[in-house]
């Protein structure tokens, strides 16, 4: 279905907008005040009732795939396989050390035990997650839940985690099939599900790096599955799961509230819907108190919070991730030097920022001439932007206003957020996805965001192995998704300034070819000595991350930091232009 509607956002005023995946039509209104509303146990007997829970519906799942999907989902699981012996981060002896703390130690000790220095620090659901991987783990291989047996690298436990994570990643695989059934355009919306499937970001985080982010993210998108086809006490009780899975889901929290708020305890008139406050309210009370409940209990919920939230960090991150507080503390060195060379006494040099943020080290981020940022100042600055977007959603809680209300406040806490980690960008790739072939406004933000957002993911891998694997398969990527995407919605800008703009961001995504010349080159022709052997140099954060510093790109001179700042810098001039766009987008469409 494609329908031809006025222009949005940065299109050009004269050209008329195709859109290919949402409908405009106006959405079904709710019923009547408290008519046909279902508690969580009539939603959950239901689906037993109509095999939506049950293993029919797995059997009905598999034979409902089609010749296409199968392909999909053979091709990817053999790379994924290929790939086990490749390099891992620390993050994975994190997650084996969380299978042996789940395993080894009762439940009173989870937040407590300091055997290793990769502590348990994710909310509840992911400590019952892991043990339940950590079954099979012992009986696979004993040493793997040894909780002693620190950094434990055999054979099996690299092949039984890794096949976790493809075995868990199925989660995303049914949802994004059922994404396409029922989708205003199928074959555009089968086109979009199949790159998130094979989406760069999660092979490079989750089956090299290693982590379970597709997993999560099956039931992120599972919740948002909800709420399209109308059942947002279900989509609230998923997402209420997922933020006790992994917490940093909690930054698209207020998008969720508003719509939930809005479109279902509210009704078309304003009125409170007192049955439908209450049931939702109830239905996510009791997730919490399924997960939180036994810590409540054992009066261990303030040792919970503070492994969840550890202040201790600072603005950025060893790696900065690449957002508006990158670009600030690239212009803060900027102004050092200036300030150094030209004897500036105006610019007032704070001594203990000289070093802070050039030398790739996990710390405190002081800067040298700009006042420093404190934590209360980046929540100020994420709750000021959200808050507009919020406003949008609720005058208008449609399921894509939802959509890109949600990517925005992701967005938001990405760019402004205190202490980002790169991989957060997924936070925004994920959700883009579903608005790429809107029309071709949406379609360029989505391209800049992905290739600035997936570059941006390149440093976590930098052995040259893999590095040849991050930038191949990228490519392929986006040739076999971005290529046909834009035959889709592609219109040719027919306003000078358009065309300008046009230009310009094709010439900013060339530049991301020189950019990665630059950082394969720069090592052979510095004057340092070969980049050391990261097992013995490599800095690792809190949180279970493994951080890219200085001592993993090389020697300690500073110099050797450079490819890492500019790849920072670079991305951060796309993302931050691609979230002034989608911002721009979303508040005039």
């Amino acid at each position: 279905m494609s329908e031809y509607l006025p222009p949005v956002g940065l299109t050009s005023p004269t050209v008329q907008v195709r859109r290919t995946t949402f409908s405009d039509t106006k959405p079904r209104m709710d019923p009547a005040p408290d008519a046909g509303v279902d508690n969580l146990s009539d939603t959950i007997e239901k689906g037993i009732q109509k095999g939506w829970l049950s293993w029919k519906a797995v059997r009905d799942w598999w034979s409902d795939i089609t010749p296409f999907e199968g392909d999909i989902l053979l091709a990817s699981t053999c790379l994924k396989l290929l790939l086990f012996p490749s390099y891992r981060s620390t993050d994975f002896e994190v997650h084996r050390n969380w299978l042996a703390i789940t395993h080894t130690l009762p439940i009173s000790r989870w937040y407590f035990d300091t055997t290793s220095e990769w502590t348990l620090d994710y909310p509840p659901f992911f400590a019952y997650f892991e043990k339940i991987l950590s079954i099979p783990a012992y009986l696979i291989d004993s040493k793997i839940v040894d909780l002693n047996n620190l950094n434990y690298d055999s054979w099996s436990v690299i092949a039984y985690q890794r096949t976790t994570v493809i075995i868990t990643e199925l989660v995303l695989a049914l949802v994004l099939q059922r994404l396409v059934r029922g989708a205003v355009n199928p074959s555009t919306q089968r086109l979009i599900s199949a790159s998130l499937f094979l989406h760069p970001g999660f092979l490079i985080v989750d089956h090299i790096h290693f982590q379970y982010n597709g997993f999560m993210f099956g039931i992120m998108l599972w919740s948002m599955l909800m709420a399209r086809n109308g059942n947002k006490l279900g989509s609230g009780f998923l997402f209420a799961v997922l933020l006790n899975f992994k917490h940093i889901y909690m930054y698209l929290a207020p998008a969720y509230f508003v719509y939930l708020l809005r479109a279902f305890c509210l009704s078309p008139s304003g009125e409170l819907l007192p049955t439908r406050f209450l049931t939702l309210a109830n239905t996510i009370i009791l997730v919490f108190v399924v997960s939180l409940g036994p810590f409540l209990l054992m009066g261990q919920l303030p040792q919970l919070l503070s492994r969840l939230f550890p202040f201790t960090r600072g603005l950025n991150h060893a790696y900065w991730a690449p957002n508006v507080w990158a670009l600030v503390t690239a212009a803060d060195r900027v102004l050092l030097q200036v300030a150094k060379r030209f004897k500036i006494e105006s610019l007032q040099i704070n001594t203990s920022g000289v070093a802070s943020t050039s030398r790739g080290l996990v710390g405190d981020t002081i800067f040298a001439v700009i006042p420093n940022v404190n934590p209360i100042h980046t929540f100020v600055i994420t709750l000021a932007f959200q808050s507009v977007y919020l406003v949008k959603l609720w005058k208008s809680p449609t399921y894509k206003s939802f959509v890109t209300a949600l990517t925005l406040c992701g967005y938001t806490s990405y760019m402004f957020g205190w202490h980002v980690h790169e991989k957060a960008i997924l936070l925004v790739l994920v959700p883009l996805s579903l608005l790429a072939a809107e029309n071709n406004a949406y379609f360029r933000t989505f391209t800049l965001a992905s290739v600035a957002g997936i570059f941006s993911l390149f440093p976590l891998l930098f052995t040259p192995a893999e590095s040849f694997i991050k930038i191949a398969y990228s490519l392929l990527w986006m040739f076999f998704v971005m290529l046909p995407l834009n035959k889709r919605v592609y219109e040719f800008p027919k306003s000078l300034p358009f065309v300008l703009l046009d230009m310009v961001e094709r010439w900013y995504l060339f530049g991301f070819a020189l950019l990665q010349t630059f950082v394969i080159l720069f090592p052979l022709v510095s004057r340092h000595s070969p980049a050391r052997s990261t097992s013995a140099n490599a800095t690792t954060c809190s949180n279970g991350e493994h951080c890219v510093s200085q001592s993993e790109v090389g020697t300690d001179s500073v110099m050797e930091f450079l490819p890492l700042m500019l790849t920072s810098v670079y991305c951060a001039v796309g993302l931050v232009w691609a979230f002034v766009r989608l911002s721009v987008l979303y508040l005039k469409q």
